[in-house]
């Protein structure tokens, strides 16, 4: 799947101009990878925000520079560290036939038997890294842990495989586990101190 974006080259300098734009509700950007030639351009903030919202950093973005048809994919995003407003995107221009990796979110699904049973639920990984031509890049992989009793656990390796695409991820890695129930802390006495048991035939003996 793929959707269109709208862009307009612009000037690299003066640096004050990407302060202008980011005002003017715009996200520099730059494009670059098959086929074509480093290219600084921006895109509406908003128009952006949407595509990621909707259809996830994964999707392929078609967009027209000097009349020729792009496809690409976004490679890497600048945000401001406070109001997390996009300050900068770098698109990857991508060929349609050829496989490319990028990272796919881990997303548990179904409730563990052993979380009913009292386990805890650890997850170990939240991405893996996936290979596919772009049209075919999941934005997450599911992972079922329905079945999982206590002391169970899944790996990379344990994932069913799809047509789709192909996981690059070191198979031994672990995904998530269902870990036995921690202990309760010992009581403690109004006094803070841990309650002991009360040994018989000791207070005869006070």
């Amino acid at each position: 799947m793929s959707v269109s974006l709208t862009v307009e080259k612009r000037p690299v300098r003066p640096r004050s101009l990407r302060n202008q734009l980011r005002h003017e509700g715009k996200v520099p950007a730059i494009i670059n990878g098959y086929q074509v030639e480093s290219t600084p351009v921006t895109v509406v903030a908003a128009d952006l925000e949407k595509i990621l919202r909707e259809h996830g950093a994964n999707t392929v973005i078609t967009m027209n520079v000097d009349g020729k048809k792009v496809n690409t994919l976004i490679k890497q995003t600048q945000a401001d560290t406070f109001t997390r407003v996009l300050t900068h995107v770098e698109f990857l221009s991508v060929n349609m036939t050829e496989e490319t990796e990028v990272e796919a979110e881990v997303l548990l699904v179904g409730e563990a038997v052993g979380a009913k049973s009292g386990g805890v639920v650890a997850q170990n990984l939240y991405s893996v890294v996936v290979s596919a031509t772009p049209d075919k890049l999941p934005e997450r992989v599911e992972v079922d842990i329905t079945n999982l009793e206590i002391g169970d656990s899944l790996t990379v390796a344990d994932l069913p495989k799809v047509d789709d695409y192909t996981i690059v991820t070191d198979g031994e890695e672990q995904i998530v586990a269902i870990m036995e129930p921690q202990a309760e802390e010992p009581a403690e006495d109004e006094a803070g101190e841990v309650a002991q048991p009360e040994v018989i035939g000791e207070k005869e003996a006070e």
